[in-house]
């Protein structure tokens, strides 16, 4: 397990080195002067060159580069030319919104797709597994930007059972202690506020996590099948096991082996998702935080957003890794090389109808 979890860190250097790389090119090639940018609209030409000398703008590529790592790797993502402030305290704030708004949409995400994929494999070729099959298509091929503002016209709007924007209700606060409305109004003891946070997230995180369920709900059902029709789970059956402990007990915990790295990869595909989001529901986070640092041609603040998108991802695949840990142990056994993305084939337990007969 200690070489796994070692191979995967490695991995995930290498990875970070690249996505530096990247944005460091990115610094070169978008459109706008950095030192322009810092120095103000109105500087002189002498102010901009004072401003580039100053941050070793001047110098060649490979001077720059390492000393670009070398600000990163001491958390210094530039100044924001819109806010004055270091891109990282202003990514600081806007983050932990866009986490919350990402973890709701995962749950609602996790509690459609899984049973419905679930109940499509147990029903395949069926009227219900055509019909689970169509709605969550439907669900991924509507635009997010659309489906949110249907949302709001018709629950917000000719409903009036949800908000339509915002975070929390006109004029209440919550105390900032983890940067989450939600959490924060819990934590600070006010269950009213919390009601009103919680009834501000449920349509953007609708809206987010409905171009994620089919991809989850359609993985989980071709494992399940492929799980379901394995010799153990005949097995199982014949030894008298219930048809809910083999579908779920037996089939769904091998099935979620696949399921889970899909999971990884969608958290953070969800927050770079928050752009749009954010902007039709009038959120802060760091979606939004991207969409106005686009509009003030702020060069930093945009590559620090990305550069954070990139590193949730990374770190998003090594809980992933963990998690597939304890799936499937085959994956702590020393030499153990198997893919954690590839599909389990046999059981994970080796006393898979273990009591299967009580």
């Amino acid at each position: 397990m200690a070489r796994f979890l070692l191979r995967r860190l490695v991995t995930s250097v290498v990875v970070l080195f690249g996505l530096g790389v990247v944005t460091f090119l990115m610094s070169q090639v978008l459109p706008g002067d950095p030192a322009r940018a810092a120095a103000g609209r109105n500087a002189t030409a002498e102010q901009v060159a004072a401003v580039s000398a100053r941050l070793g703008l001047d110098k060649p590529l490979w001077e720059q580069f390492p000393a670009y790592l070398g600000n990163l790797l001491h958390g210094d993502l530039g100044t924001s030319v819109f806010t004055q402030r270091p891109v990282l305290d202003d990514i600081a704030d806007a983050l932990p919104s866009s986490l919350e708004l990402v973890l709701a949409a995962m749950l609602i995400n996790v509690a459609i797709a899984v049973p419905l994929g679930v109940y499509a494999a147990y029903r395949r070729g069926r009227a219900a597994d055509v019909a689970a099959r169509l709605i969550v298509l439907f669900g991924a091929g509507v635009p997010v930007f659309w489906l949110g503002l249907m949302l709001q016209l018709v629950f917000a709007d000719r409903l009036g059972a949800l908000p339509l924007t915002g975070q929390l209700g006109f004029g209440r606060e919550v105390p900032s202690i983890t940067g989450m409305t939600s959490v924060d109004a819990l934590l600070s003891g006010d269950p009213a506020a919390f009601t009103d946070a919680v009834s501000h997230l449920v349509l953007p995180a609708v809206t987010l996590a409905a171009a994620f369920v089919a991809v989850v709900a359609r993985t989980v059902r071709s494992s399940m099948i492929s799980v379901l029709d394995s010799d153990y789970i005949t097995l199982a059956r014949a030894t008298g096991a219930s048809e809910w402990r083999v579908v779920i007990r037996h089939g769904l915990r091998n099935a979620l082996v696949p399921v889970s790295t899909i999971l990884g990869m969608q958290l953070g595909w969800m927050l770079g998702s928050t752009v749009l989001v954010e902007s039709v529901f009038g959120r802060r986070g760091i979606g939004a935080y991207a969409v106005n640092a686009v509009l003030q041609n702020d060069l930093y603040a945009v590559i620090g957003t990305v550069l954070v998108i990139g590193v949730v991802f990374v770190l998003a695949n090594i809980v992933v890794d963990v998690v597939q840990l304890w799936l499937n142990p085959r994956l702590r056994q020393p030499g153990g090389s198997r893919s954690a993305a590839a599909p389990a084939a046999e059981p994970v337990e080796p006393g898979v109808v273990e009591g299967a007969a009580t």
